[in-house]
């Protein structure tokens, strides 16, 4: 159950949670005061009595004071009236331990723990900010209504970067909020306050305990910097009409409101928040509420913006921004006003209506599919040109970088236009996945980042049936990629302890997300879809305004599929699937012993993992939802669901004869791979080969990525997925080519620095060649526009003009460099929107170096933001390597670049081959740099390590990168680790499987496999 007022024993992490308010912290007891009784005859004895008693309690007052100091300020840098630096939090993870020292000393200093102590809650939040643009600072004052648990003499909560002013705190009375009637108005006497920036807290000690059951309000005033980092309250700014213009806007999420205001800053303390914000009357000012109040001030002109009280929410979906922007604004139905804020040019050029126009539609669906109400009045999406992420989903004003929302119909790709809906449709589901129902702690962070990512592809079915996103680019797009990571030895649980705020940012990766998704998709497929719907419809009704745990929504879901009577205990299957990590590898075959009959399979399963020296003494199991179908040349038969619950079981399938084929995993709603005997394999091939669409279109790309895969891990011979893409020319579907296309990149990258290089291009350029041809190019209609086709045929299109080119076909090559320079000498773009990244990258790596110069031209010259990334990452294809240096050089020492596309400009530098080595000595020259730069934002820095490192395949560069690790590689979490295991399986394969790889390549055998 999730947390709620009056239940302290609420559940965190999906286990019982007896210590979510800490235990009442130890007082040190009063000393009683002495009676001295004198005889009044002894007038001298007296006088002696008096003046010694003076001395001793003169000495001991002393002594007293200076033990307090020791005891408080041990281990505590940075002491009121000085500012903390800003050190990296220290948090601990979903067991509540205790942290400090020596446990004697913890009870008496609870900011040493690294959570909260919890002695306290807050109940509701009064800010009031004032922010000056013109020097980039900011002023507050923060009222925080309190009610406590346990008996305590310390407020602890969060405060970094903050110089904190003033502290009071007062006794308001009972839980039910009755004033307290005391002398001195329920003041309580402060002893002392003071920063402990190693944990981020700042700590505020009474004289007096506070006592359970009552309220208190604690009341600080502080200032603070507007920084130029993307994190807390930070500045950006953009250019209009050749004036430079700046705006302020909050990034909290996962732990970075202590910069912006002292807070609780854990999930779990949900409050409400009372917000005023004072600035200059030039400036706009949002926030998650619309503005209540609003009064211009006689003295100098400022507006103050009071905004209506939020619901219940973690302090990490508070958000104000103050800017110049302009809106344009639509209602729904039920009376939500919608209004999406950007730069004034680009809502004069309509580049915000496409995304206000889906948000209004999903705003409905998700109401309708959760059959739970959009909670606020209103809900803004502000487009800023500078963020750390795509995008930020707080509760009502929800930020987006520019490139993720603004869309230039004119100039826009249709993957382009894909990839903005997806953001949007991601981020208004955290309305209700993270916004409304908040994980308790971050280990379940998927919980709402899984939730979101798959209702991706199903709130885009929503707005687009025919692109056919769960179904088809799923597993491309998620769960082929996702797999690539969770092979790995170095992978984790999706559900993992965090204690360290740098395990705060690990679980923010692509496990929490796309295996999120892709679990939440086979669950939903087992469970069907009514019941999945009536159990997210209850697990977000009982959990509304507060915090749940994964078992919360395993409770819920059994519910459902018991309400219907099928007894399957939800929560017993997924946690072999949340609590250990990685996937299996389901081997299927015909039963071939002589006591069974051929209608018998046998199935087994094992951990799957890329390291072959790794799989020794691998004990995990999975409770597997098989779904297996027998077919041959002319039909196959219905799908039947076998539980897979031991290492290896036998079951029976009906009769098989020799031609018979068995086909797993059907649709690929699970989460595995399947392996066959190779005499099966070889039956599937020459299905492909005769009649591909016996299969269905999401086994095919599923077959071709588990060939791939189970090849490069040792699992099968090198020629079995050569020989399976040999049927491609007589496939007419995007997936199969889509999920080819990734296999063969991955390939590429191995391959593209070795002597025979030109064996697998050549394989490549023959199956993509009469299929391309067919195709053709898009084409012009009148006037230049481009005739628009099927979104699977354009997308089938792009990917095999991208291949052509990519793999050295002559004709595309041609076609490209004549696109480009009829760009160039009419200066006229007539280069089909849809195509322009494939023609920029080839034209610019076989032409000269005028069109790099053209192309960096255009790059400053283009207010699109679709074509400013396309042409920026165009720039990277390069094979000149002054050009290439010239260009990493330019991203991180000017402003020429913008911020957040710098790692990207790296990445894609040494995804070429001529730029490889470059980036990579680049990346270690400049990893102080980078690392202080995007270090503490999310992703950011295992975005780079791994697009850096993910294709070094020598042994040269293995050692290079052993080295860098020892020297340098203090403070890039699990990414360094990842990378190297990466490395290691890319200099084992040239090892164990080039040499065969290239033999078949040489020799392609017609039948067998091998």
């Amino acid at each position: 159950m999730g947390l709620n007022d009056s239940s302290p024993g609420a559940m965190r992490n999906g286990r019982g949670l007896s210590d979510q308010w800490a235990e009442s912290v130890v007082v040190r007891p009063r000393t009683t005061e002495r009676h001295i009784t004198v005889h009044k005859r002894l007038v001298l004895g007296f006088a002696l009595s008096i003046l010694t008693l003076i001395i001793v309690t003169a000495v001991a007052v002393v002594l007293s004071v200076r033990f307090e100091e020791c005891g408080g300020r041990e281990g505590v840098p940075g002491e009121a009236g000085t500012r903390g630096p800003g050190g990296s939090a220290k948090l601990n993870g979903s067991r509540g331990e205790r942290t400090g020292e020596r446990g004697d000393e913890e009870g008496a200093q609870p900011w040493r723990s690294s959570r909260l102590p919890g002695s306290v809650r807050p109940r509701h939040y009064d800010l009031r900010l004032a922010v000056y643009m013109d020097n980039f600072t900011f002023s507050g004052e923060v009222s925080i209504e309190l009610e406590c648990i346990n008996a305590t003499r310390f407020i602890v909560l969060h405060a970094d970067r903050l110089e904190v002013d003033r502290v009071s705190v007062t006794a308001e009375g009972g839980a039910s909020g009755r004033p307290a009637n005391r002398p001195g108005g329920g003041v309580m006497r402060v002893h002392r306050h003071f920063p402990y920036p190693a944990n981020q807290m700042y700590v505020v000690v009474l004289h007096r305990e506070l006592k359970p059951m009552r309220v208190y309000r604690l009341n600080v005033s502080f200032d603070a910097a507007i920084e130029d980092e993307l994190l807390g309250f930070f500045r950006s700014s953009y250019t209009l009409q050749r004036e430079r213009r700046y705006l302020a806007v909050t990034q909290f999420s996962p732990i970075h409101a202590r910069k912006a205001f002292p807070c609780f800053d854990e999930p779990v303390y949900k409050a409400t928040f009372s917000l005023t914000l004072r600035h200059d009357p030039q400036y706009t000012s949002l926030s998650n509420m619309p503005v209540e109040s609003s009064s211009l001030s006689d003295e100098d002109g400022w507006v103050t913006n009071h905004f209506a009280r939020t619901p219940r929410m973690s302090t990490y979906y508070l958000a104000w921004a103050v800017c110049n922007f302009t809106y344009r604004e639509t209602q729904t139905d039920g009376g939500v006003t919608i209004r999406l804020y950007a730069r004034p040019d680009a809502i004069s050029s309509g580049a915000g209506d496409y995304a206000l126009h889906i948000t209004k539609r999903l705003l409905g669906f998700y109401e309708d599919y959760f059959k739970v109400q959009y909670s606020l009045p209103k809900l803004d999406l502000l487009a800023v040109p500078k963020h750390p992420y795509a995008a930020m989903e707080n509760w009502g004003l929800s930020v987006f970088v520019e490139q993720k929302i603004l869309l230039d119909a004119e100039v826009s790709s249709s993957s382009y236009q894909m990839e903005l809906t997806m953001v949007v449709v991601h981020e208004i589901c955290h309305q209700w996945f993270g916004d409304l129902v908040t994980p308790v702690w971050w280990e379940d962070v998927w919980l709402k980042e899984g939730f979101a990512h798959f209702f991706e592809y199903v709130g885009t079915d929503f707005l687009f049936p025919k692109w056919n996103m769960e179904k088809q680019r799923f597993l491309t797009d998620v769960l082929h990629e996702v797999m690539l990571l969770d092979g790995l030895s170095s992978s984790h649980p999706i559900s993992q302890e965090v204690e360290q705020a740098t395990d705060i940012d690990r679980v923010f990766d692509w496990i929490a997300y796309k295996k999120g998704a892709a679990l939440i998709r086979m669950l939903a497929n087992v469970m069907g879809q009514p019941l999945f719907q009536k159990g997210l419809n209850d697990y977000l009704l009982s959990h509304m305004y507060s915090n749940a745990a994964r078992d919360d929504l395993w409770s819920k879901l059994s519910q459902a599929m018991h309400s219907e009577g099928r007894d399957i205990n939800i929560g017993e299957m997924m946690d072999r699937w949340t609590l250990q990590m990685g996937y299996p590898v389901v081997t299927i075959s015909k039963n071939q012993s002589e006591q069974l009959p051929t209608h018998y399979i046998t199935v087994s399963q094992e951990h799957f993992l890329y390291g072959e020296e790794v799989r020794k003494n691998n004990s995990l199991q999975w409770q597997v939802p098989l779904t297996v179908a027998a077919g041959n040349a002319s039909a196959a038969s219905l799908a039947r669901l076998l539980w897979i619950n031991n290492r290896t079981e036998t079951h029976m399938m009906g009769p098989m004869d020799d031609n018979t084929w068995l086909l797993g995993n059907i649709n690929q709603t699970g989460y595995f791979r399947v392996n066959y005997d190779l005499q099966n394999w070889k039956l599937l091939i020459q299905q492909l080969h005769s009649n591909p669409q016996i299969i269905s279109v999401g086994n095919r790309a599923g077959l071709i990525d588990d060939a791939f895969n189970l090849a490069r891990a040792g699992y099968l011979p090198q020629g079995v997925p050569l020989q399976l893409i040999g049927y491609l020319p007589e496939e007419m579907s995007f997936l199969p080519w889509h999920a080819a296309s990734r296999a063969l990149y991955q390939l590429d990258k191995l391959l593209d620095r070795t002597d025979e290089y030109r064996l697998f291009s050549d394989y490549v350029l023959k199956q993509v060649a009469s299929r391309y041809h067919q195709m053709g190019w898009p084409t012009n209609g009148p006037e230049g526009s481009v005739l628009q086709a099927s979104y699977q045929t354009e997308e089938l299109q792009r990917e095999l003009i991208m291949l052509a080119c990519s793999f050295g076909n002559k004709q595309c090559h041609r076609q490209a460099v004549a696109y480009i320079s009829d760009w160039i000498s009419s200066n006229k773009n007539r280069i089909p929107p849809n195509i322009r990244d494939i023609v920029y990258c080839t034209g610019v790596s076989l032409m000269d170096e005028d069109v790099w110069e053209f192309i960096w031209m255009k790059f400053h010259s283009s207010n699109a933001v679709s074509q400013k990334k396309i042409l920026l990452e165009a720039l990277t294809c390069s094979d000149n390597a002054f050009l290439l240096n010239r260009l990493l050089n330019l991203s991180l020492t000017s402003d020429l670049v913008p911020e957040q596309d710098v790692i990207d400009v790296i990445i894609h530098v040494g995804r070429n081959p001529q730029g490889r080595n470059l980036a990579w000595k680049y990346f270690r020259e400049k990893w102080d740099i980078l690392n202080s730069r995007y270090g503490e934002a999310l992703f950011m820095n295992s975005k780079l390590i791994s697009g850096v490192t993910e294709f070094l395949n020598t042994e040269k560069e293995l050692n290079e990168l052993k080295e860098f690790i020892q020297s340098s590689g203090v403070g890039a979490g699990p990414a360094l680790p990842r990378a190297l295991e990466i490395v290691e399986g890319n200099v084992r394969w040239h090892r164990l499987h080039r040499r065969q790889f290239y033999q078949w390549l040489r020799k392609p055998p017609s039948s067998a496999l091998g």
